[in-house]
């Protein structure tokens, strides 16, 4: 259902009047059966399902919170890293839900759209990062569509992505509490788990210790500052980085349509009159400004940026795992450490979940320079050319010939520390 062009302004003026207002405390505005201090009325009480989601096992953490953003670009490698993150326990983790943002705003008329500037749609997706780093997920009801009806949806985008949203208290299964024994896959979850409750998800997100959220609709590291400089928030970002050559050749595989062009291109050997080049020049500009802004550790970010390559975390998975951890002050746990084994190494001959587009199973040695064996000279040249500082920036080696580029003995990943 599409919004009307009022609703969507509305939307805009809210999003950006909102971040400079205190936002009220969730657990005072909370509805459903668990209000207050979450303790359960008295009208539910006798119910022993909900008494089991509302006793004080389900009280909010008083312990300070980490509040952790993954910050990548589309096809970077972000699904895998931010498993890492959603593997920990005591991590409340929440898949691209700017997503929710975007379309809502895609949606509306091309009047509507042709009114958005960057600075108000980037108003939206900070005011929804705050109230979910206050676990308020009511707030998403204002972008998910269709509108959810009594806090309840199916149309939360990538659930099945976070352990949280697909287990206790937010998982029932004909009234009684769901064990999840491992990530829950997409088939899984709303099978099991049905429509998703955002009362009972903000429950869940306020007995987690932390909350971290995965995005690739942020362009630069500095649309963030209002967030890092938040009283409200102890925001830690992580800035995952790729080379641009493999961030397209994932692109090509994972978005076949959109880059028939470029399939085209690199089937034939000749460019296209009509490929489009703008796509990875706005990526490679947005990555190198990020990395230069994070870098320079500006006052505002210090303390609180790491960048990593999804190269490096390919190819020593366990070290930069820790790295990551230690940047976000938090113990890296078994569990953590038992998904890196188990889903870096995987048979890559014939995966029934490789050819899916989020897929987080791979033989990540193997796939960090992979590209190389897919994507034709000529356009490997071209990347090259538009976007040579940002290589030059990010430590990745030039090829000059097809027999270079085809070479996988010789890496193009230069050793590189990014203090």
């Amino acid at each position: 259902m599409e919004c009307s062009w009022k609703t969507v302004l509305l939307l805009v003026c809210a999003s950006l009047g909102i971040q400079y207002t205190a936002i009220r405390t969730l657990r005072d505005s909370l509805s459903g059966p668990c209000q207050g201090a979450y303790r359960c009325q008295s009208r539910h009480h006798r119910d022993s399902k909900w008494r089991a989601l509302c006793d004080d096992s389900w009280m909010p953490v008083e312990s300070p919170r980490k509040h952790i953003l993954l910050f990548a670009t589309t096809r970077s490698g972000s699904s895998f890293t931010g498993q890492l993150l959603n593997q920990h326990p005591g991590i409340f983790y929440v898949f691209e839900p700017l997503y929710h943002v975007q379309q809502a705003f895609t949606n509306s008329s091309s009047r509507v759209r042709h009114t958005l500037d960057r600075r108000a749609l980037l108003g939206a997706y900070r005011d929804l990062l705050l109230n979910l780093y206050t676990c308020d997920l009511h707030f998403m009801e204002n972008y998910i569509r269709p509108e959810p009806q009594d806090h309840v949806t199916s149309s939360f985008f990538r659930r099945s992505s976070s352990h949280a949203l697909c287990s206790p208290p937010v998982c029932l299964e004909r009234g009684e509490v769901v064990v999840v024994s491992d990530l829950p896959d997409e088939i899984w979850c709303p099978k099991k788990c049905g429509a998703l409750n955002l009362t009972l998800a903000s429950m869940s997100c306020l007995s987690k210790g932390h909350i971290a959220i995965k995005t690739v609709r942020v362009p630069e590291v500095k649309d963030l500052r209002t967030l890092t400089e938040d009283p409200r928030l102890d925001l830690k970002i992580i800035h995952l980085v790729r080379d641009p050559r493999a961030i397209l050749a994932s692109r090509m595989m994972a978005f076949s349509d959109q880059f028939r062009a470029w399939k085209i291109w690199n089937a034939t050997g000749r460019q296209p009159r009509y490929v489009d080049l703008s796509q990875i020049t706005s990526t490679c500009k947005d990555m190198s400004a990020s990395a230069e802004t994070g870098l320079r550790r500006p006052t505002w970010l210090r303390g609180r940026y790491l960048l990593v390559r999804y190269e490096d975390l390919a190819l020593n998975p366990t070290d930069k795992a820790n790295e990551i951890y230690r940047f976000v002050e938090l113990d890296m746990e078994d569990r953590v450490q038992t998904w890196i084994a188990k889903n870096t190494n995987a048979n890559m001959s014939s995966p029934p979940e490789w050819s899916y587009r989020y897929s987080t199973t791979r033989d990540s040695r193997v796939t960090a320079e992979s590209w190389r064996l897919r994507l034709g000279f000529d356009i490997v040249r071209t990347v090259q050319n538009l976007c040579n500082d940002t290589l030059a920036l990010l430590g990745y080696k030039q090829v000059h010939s097809a027999a270079e580029l085809r070479n996988l003995s010789h890496s193009l990943v230069e050793h590189r520390l990014f203090q």
